[in-house]
């Protein structure tokens, strides 16, 4: 392989990504607005415009994230059972939602039977998610 494609990176330029969101000369190729009236609705074909259907199916990873913490290789090794590690977050604090290693909202902690689940309390918005999509 060359030098230049070895140094070229993978991830998307903002400004690109950016530049491809303002496009309107080319609305075939972009994805149509949801409904203002129920924002879980695409638009639908008969309005003008092609729902999201087709990424329906398509899987995603989310994880819920309790805190951090950052620890030292000799102290990892020591780990056994009943070891704690202090994390960066106190109780109480909102948990975070990552789909795809992304951030996409914060929540709180709840039982549901004998299960935990994830409450959401606040959702990243729109545009805050789309900056994201420069960052890897």
């Amino acid at each position: 392989m060359s030098e230049e494609i070895l140094n070229e990176s993978s991830k998307p330029d903002p400004e690109e990504i950016k530049e491809l969101l303002d496009d309107s000369d080319s609305m075939e190729n972009t994805i149509p607005p949801l409904d203002a009236d129920n924002p879980e609705k695409p638009v639908t074909a008969d309005s003008g415009g092609r729902g999201l259907e087709f990424l329906y199916d398509v899987p995603l990873q989310i994880s819920v994230e309790v805190g951090r913490s950052r620890i030292l290789l000799k102290d990892l090794l020591q780990m056994g059972e009943g070891y704690v590690i202090e994390l960066d977050k106190l109780a109480g604090d909102p948990l975070d939602l990552y789909v795809n290693s992304r951030l996409i909202a914060k929540g709180e902690a709840v039982m549901i039977g004998d299960k935990f689940g994830i409450r959401l309390t606040e959702v990243v918005n729109t545009s805050e998610r789309i900056e994201q999509l420069g960052d890897v």
